[in-house]
């Protein structure tokens, strides 16, 4: 470390450590989200990422793992909607808000998820990863019914199974219109919070 002018300098030694699975995940995310899974090449990632083919084979051995990896990472973005707090039906109410949040500011998470769910259908390792992940979402969002009912706070006779299912699927379905079509999502988000009550 050096000092020029008062202002201290980090040298190569000196600098903290870059994450390079991190930058590997978020550049297969965007060429995901850009491209498709026919247009995922591992050496535009690594280059994308500013590390050659061998250092992206050494925290992702296959290609498989990788897109675990972007599968890994999109759910945790999806996640990001389900805050803790507040009664099931705010819990509900602010999933559907997080998802809308996510529509506009990161509208390419919709596009990796049309892709993952699109590519499980055909490759076994995926489809155990993403079936873990929406089996987790819909038991979630299932939880939160059973206790909104319970509490009276959603009214009507609801099979809180069949609500969660819709939900699952209908987001799913909904994130393989391609990006140009946004208002399709949110009007497919809007109708969600209709049919439970949210709304």
């Amino acid at each position: 470390m050096e000092k020029l002018s008062g202002v201290t300098k980090l040298s190569a030694a000196d600098s903290p450590p870059v994450d390079r699975r991190q930058d590997l995940v978020a550049a297969a995310y965007q060429q995901i989200a850009r491209l498709g899974f026919e247009g995922l090449r591992t050496r535009d990632v690594a280059a994308a990422a500013g590390v050659n083919v061998a250092t992206l084979h050494y925290y992702f051995p296959t290609k498989e793992a990788l897109i675990g990896g972007v599968l890994k990472h999109s759910m945790q973005r999806f996640r990001s909607t389900m805050p803790a707090g507040g009664s099931p039906t705010e819990q509900l109410r602010n999933h559907f808000k997080g998802i809308r949040r996510l529509v506009n500011e990161e509208p390419e998470l919709f596009a990796v998820m049309g892709e993952l769910a699109l590519r499980s259908a055909r490759d076994p390792a995926i489809r155990e990863l993403y079936q873990q992940t929406t089996d987790i979402w819909q038991a979630t969002v299932r939880g939160l019914l059973v206790k909104a009912a319970r509490d009276g706070s959603l009214a009507g006779s609801r099979n809180p199974d069949a609500q969660a299912s819709l939900v699952v699927s209908a987001l799913t379905g909904a994130s393989m219109i391609p990006l140009s079509r946004p208002a399709r999502l949110k009007e497919t988000i809007a109708e969600l919070e209709r049919s439970l009550g949210l709304s």
